[in-house]
């Protein structure tokens, strides 16, 4: 499970990440909910909700992107495993929490051989 973007309320930016930033920060492993790293393992399925200020077109592009950089691997007998849902309502946080404000953001739950490392 991956979560994006994960911006401290102190240390919150002026400016939104893009859709194409908070998608690939999900590939990274400091925005893992589990200690492993991702560019050690293969893919198997990625599905990823998507909240807030996103529309369908720059999802595409995002995922596409993705794809094209070949840093993320996928198993050969599924080259295209990603599902994607979109909840036009933005972000919620607990009041007085951690985590900032946010017009989007994405929750990705995937299947990955790197997940060994954690066991």
């Amino acid at each position: 499970v991956t979560y994006a973007p994960i911006i401290s309320s102190e240390k919150a930016y002026h400016e939104q990440l893009s859709v194409a930033e908070i998608t690939s920060s999900c590939f990274e492993a400091n925005n893992q909910m589990v200690k492993c790293d991702p560019r050690h393992g293969k893919y198997m399925a990625c599905c990823m909700l998507y909240r807030g200020d996103v529309v369908p077109k720059d999802v595409n592009v995002a995922i596409a992107a993705i794809k094209t950089k070949r840093t993320i691997q996928f198993v050969d007998w599924c080259p295209t495993g990603f599902k994607v849902g979109i909840n036009y309502q933005p972000p919620t946080v607990v009041p007085g929490g951690d985590l900032a404000q946010v017009q989007r953001a994405v929750c990705m739950l995937s299947n990955t051989t790197a997940i060994a490392e954690a066991w």
